[in-house]
Formats: C-alpha cells, structure tokens, sequence
C-alpha cells in the first residue's frame, strides 16, 4: 500500500514559534519529538537492526544559576521485559557513564562527541552502572546523582555546564530501549530551568504504526547548507525537511542496514532556527531501529536539542491511504 500526504494537511501555513526553554521538560526523546524511545542494542548484534556503532552519547547542560543537586534519570535501564527487543532471550548488557569536567572541552576531534572513537570517554566519570535483564530496573526509573552542577564542563557557548552521558551496549545482541530526563529531583522528574539536552547523533526506535517524529537541529549564523544522513530507514519511513524559508522538501530514505544522505539548503532566513526534520513512517515494520545525524556545509556534525533552539516551522502532516 502506497501512501501520500492529503492536499490539506502538506499545504497548510506555516505557524511559527519561539520555543522557551521553561515551557518544555528535558526528557528525552522529548514528547514533541515522538519517539517513543532511544535505543543502543549490544555489541554482538548484528547492525542491519538498527544501531550503527552500539553506543548513544548525549550532553545534558546545566545552567549556571542551578545552585542545587540535579539527576540524570534514566527510565527502562536493563535490556529485558516487554519494552526491549530481544533476539531469540535477552543476553545483552548495557553500559551507562556520566561524565564531568572535561567531558566535552577535551575532545580533539568533533566525532569523539558523536561516536565510539578516539578519546570518546573524555572527562571524569562521576557515575558508572552496567545492567543486564534486571526486574528492580525494569520499566521504573533510576537517577545518576545528586550531581553538583559545577562538577560539569563548565562551556558558556553552550549554556552553562555540560555532563556528557555514554549508553554502551558492551555485551549480547538485544535492543535496550530506554529514555532519559534531566532532574532537580531523584523520585521524580521535575524539570531543571533552562536546562537542555543535546547529541549529535540519534539511534533512536520509530513508532509501531503511521505517525510523524521530529528532530530539531539548530542552524547557527555560519551555515549556509545542511547534509543529512539516515541509517536503516527500511524503507519504512520518508524524510522530510521544513525550515523557514522552505515548506517541505523530501530527503533521500535508507534501506535495511545502509546509510543515505542528501544535502538542503540555507538561506539566511532559516539561520539562529532549527529545522524541523520529519521521519514519516509508513507503518509496515512494527520495531524499526534508526540512526540519524546532520552535518553543515564543512562537514561539522550540528546538534539536535530536546528543547529546540529559536524558532522552529510547523506544519499539520496528515499520512494517509492512497487508493
């Protein structure tokens, strides 16, 4: 079955709008994002799944006039149990580490931010947790903390200071699926004001029927072109970019287990804005596992932020039927 966007849901107007840091959580993936959750399977799996490189990195910002304790609450952390994806009896173990000072201002190069590489690990660990299938972990919440804001990367460019936080699947073949919120509480999630969240590459799993998802990364002033690169689409979903000079333009998909990118321009209306990137999902595959990132004109990885930066275009998709 084929499927198109109605006349009235792709050619609706633009409706835009600043997004204020204390009007979303930090939870993510965000609810406005919609995906249901993040996902890093182990290191035995086989990558036509869905995870490129078994390992998820995220930076958590802290501002500077957070004075208390704040938590990195991870929800779902063992890989077993009915929100996970097993591979024939759950095996895998996941690795979680929290990272402060140097976390982020001692990566020489931009991909130990984004990937397994190099001096990845950067920064001092102030928590580290390895859970397997584990039921006191199953479906409930479990909080890295108190952290002290100041023992962070302390980076002004970015807002404040920086915990860098790496997802490791370091044995087994499952998929852990899990979500994160950034806490001033450890029983329960209550938002840091202006706080936010941020990576540079999503491994992330789809909906199980048709639904739109969104990612939000942010132009800044010096970008004049955008590559965006997919991995393991199975051509179960579409790309589509909106900013706000351009309603819509359709990105080239992935297939079972390869990468596909494709370029879109920027003109200086859409800088100090993110894009709204939407993964439209067809609805064939029930448990659809992608990776997505973004570069710029050079080849520097932008970052998607749970709480989007600036202004962001919104546009009502509606996927239906085509007879």
């Amino acid at each position: 079955m084929k499927y198109k966007f109605t006349s009235r849901g792709i050619f609706l107007l633009f409706v835009f709008f600043t997004c204020s840091q204390k009007t979303w959580s930090q939870q993510i993936p965000s609810p406005d994002e919609n995906f249901p959750n993040l996902v890093t399977f182990g290191n035995k799996a086989d990558k036509a799944w869905g995870d490129d490189d078994f390992c998820q990195i995220l930076f958590f910002v802290v501002p500077k006039t957070q004075t208390g304790s704040v938590y990195i609450r991870v929800f779902d952390a063992d890989c077993g149990g009915q929100v996970d994806e097993s591979r024939g009896g759950f095996n895998t173990k996941t690795k979680f580490t929290v990272h402060g000072a140097g976390c982020y201002s001692t990566n020489e190069k931009e991909e130990e931010n984004k990937g397994p590489v190099g001096n990845y690990k950067a920064g001092n660990i102030l928590y580290s947790k390895t859970i397997g299938q584990d039921t006191a972990y199953d479906n409930k919440w479990y909080s890295f903390g108190p952290i002290n804001p100041i023992e962070g990367d302390l980076r002004s460019d970015l807002g404040g200071y920086v915990f860098k936080v790496i997802i490791q699947g370091v044995e087994g073949d499952d998929g852990n699926l899990y979500k994160f919120f950034l806490s001033t509480k450890s029983d329960k999630n209550q938002k840091v004001e202006g706080g936010n969240v941020f990576t540079y590459e999503y491994s992330v799993r789809l909906n199980t029927t048709k639904s739109v998802s969104h990612l939000y990364p942010y132009v800044d002033m010096n970008t004049t072109a955008t590559i965006q690169k997919n991995f393991d689409l199975d051509d179960d979903a579409y790309v589509k970019i909106i900013s706000m000079s351009n309603p819509g333009a359709k990105m080239v998909s992935s297939g079972d287990g390869d990468w596909k990118e494709s370029s879109f321009p920027i003109t200086e209306k859409d800088k100090n804005s993110s894009l709204d990137i939407q993964i439209i999902k067809t609805g064939k595959s029930p448990n659809n596992n992608i990776v997505f990132s973004i570069t710029n004109q050079y080849g520097k990885s932008m970052r998607f932020y749970a709480v989007p930066m600036g202004s962001v275009p919104k546009k009502s998709i509606k996927v239906v039927p085509k007879k």
